[in-house]
């Protein structure tokens, strides 16, 4: 099984020191300034579906610029993930599809026929220049994210890249390859008892559901769009099988919903799971599809009425790791993604946006909050209070919060190099990550070299912060700068 008995660990502040908590570590991160770490890797907006398709990176990038203007990451501990390697995508997904994603390419994708059915890679998931890099990226971010609040080194880990949630264990689904949300999931079960999953993206968290159906380890909570509507799956009816009867929890929505609907139900029912379930740690899935105005979505909330979700999630006070998603109007993406980043932080920001690079993406009003459109809201109080009741009524049934027997602590990921470093291709042009690793300055890049291996590089201050920031506004940073 991928599952496996956690260790629990309070930490005394000091470096590498632990001991042993029999306890449920839920009220330990209310006792001081809650530390925030933020993954982000330079490339990850060079990647491209392709043309016409929805899903564009490059609003991760456009998400990132903004923080940068608005000087979020003052706040924030900034890494640069290390990349998820075969083994560790393999925890959850198999081998042979892990490999098939590393061999494909546009050029090659003539000789994989059948894979390309067999793996569901064509249409929705179409192969792409650095495909393999782009999960690499992704997988990295979220699964460095978990281990860093597993260590106790961070109280919220944010990894913007991450939350696709589609991918199943042999299948490519609705633009997602690699589910880096159940890798960082069956990191966090290493240290902790309970983790609970909740996905407020339009489409429902079906990946991730489905890798946990069956165990009462992960709790996953869904508020989506339900009814004709990829993926067809979420209905209220679907609560989990065997020792994971109950665990899965589903609210199907209708279109139009606003902030204050929404608000109405998400409160109540994460406030009853937190009550009953009691996790070790969260992870929230802020797929930014459900805004009003989205391209592919057809909910009508605002930025506030989507943060509010984020900002409820954070009040309890539980490790959590905060990942992107869907959205797929990308100038709104980044609207959401900074305004979420500075709940997180504390932080209030103003409406006017900074000047940015990318400041012409968000015109006629550069604003950073949106205004929600007069669509009818097809979800009456009536429905929602029927949902909710249902499953409140399904909660009840879980026998208090399931426990799990003490063992020693299973290795963390990223103990080492991975072996698809050693399979370089000499004639290939080296990305801008590996000429950093290979030459920099001394000080410049900090490596962490924690008991538990190098997993990312860290950028402790502005002079530090030249390979990872880009282009600011108000300072001008190269990629590379000062390097020989």
């Amino acid at each position: 099984s991928v599952l496996r008995k956690p260790q629990l660990h309070e930490y005394d502040g000091r470096r590498n020191r632990r001991k042993l908590l029999v306890v449920c570590p839920f009220f330990l991160y209310k006792m001081s300034k809650k530390r925030t770490c933020y993954f982000y890797d330079a490339e990850v907006g060079n990647y491209y579906y392709g043309t016409g398709h929805p899903m564009k990176p490059h609003r991760i990038r456009m998400t990132h610029n903004l923080l940068l203007n608005y000087g979020l990451y003052k706040k924030m501990e900034i890494y640069r993930p290390k990349r998820a390697s075969k083994k560790e995508m393999a925890q959850f997904h198999s081998d042979d599809y892990v490999k098939f994603l590393q061999l494909i390419t546009p050029d090659n994708m003539h000789e994989y026929s059948k894979q390309l059915q067999r793996f569901n890679v064509g249409e929705d998931c179409p192969v792409f220049d650095g495909m393999y890099q782009f999960c690499q990226i992704s997988t990295g971010g979220s699964i460095g994210g978990a281990v860093k609040l597993n260590h106790g080194e961070a109280d919220i880990a944010i990894n913007w890249g991450g939350g696709l949630h589609h991918a199943k264990k042999s299948e490519a689904s609705g633009f997602c390859y690699i589910n880096d949300i159940v890798l960082a999931i069956l990191e966090l079960l290493k240290y902790h008892a309970r983790v609970l999953y909740i996905d407020i993206d339009i489409h429902h968290g079906d990946g991730v559901e489905e890798a946990f159906y069956t165990t009462d380890r992960v709790m996953t909570v869904s508020f989506h769009k339900f009814g004709e509507y990829f993926p067809g799956t979420g209905d209220i009816r679907d609560i989990g099988a065997d020792k994971g009867k109950y665990y899965s929890v589903n609210f199907p929505l209708r279109d139009g919903i606003d902030d204050e609907s929404y608000e109405s139900i998400f409160k109540p029912i994460i406030q009853k799971v937190m009550d009953w379930y009691r996790p070790g740690a969260i992870v929230l899935q802020c797929g930014a599809d459900s805004l009003s105005g989205d391209r592919l979505g057809c909910f009508n909330l605002s930025l506030k009425g989507h943060g509010e979700c984020v900002k409820f999630v954070e009040s309890f006070g539980v490790p959590l790791l905060v990942l992107g998603g869907g959205g797929y109007t990308i100038r709104n993406v980044a609207r959401c993604w900074s305004y979420e980043t500075s709940l997180l932080l504390g932080s209030d920001i103003s409406d006017e946006l900074p000047f940015n690079d990318y400041l012409d993406y968000y015109g006629p009003d550069f604003r950073l909050h949106i205004t929600p459109t007069n669509m009818e809201n097809l979800n009456d109080p009536k429905y929602l209070e029927k949902m909710k009741i249902k499953l409140i009524e399904n909660l009840r049934n879980l026998e208090g919060a399931p426990g799990v027997s003490m063992d020693a602590v299973p290795p963390d990921s990223y103990l080492a190099n991975s072996e698809d470093e050693e399979e370089e291709d000499p004639d290939v042009r080296i990305s801008q990550r590996d000429g950093d690793r290979r030459v920099a300055h001394d000080g410049e890049l900090s490596d962490s070299d924690d008991e538990y291996g190098k997993y990312y590089d860290q950028f402790e201050d502005e002079e530090k912060l030249e390979p990872i920031l880009g282009t600011g506004a108000r300072r001008t940073y190269h990629m590379g700068a000062g390097r020989k």
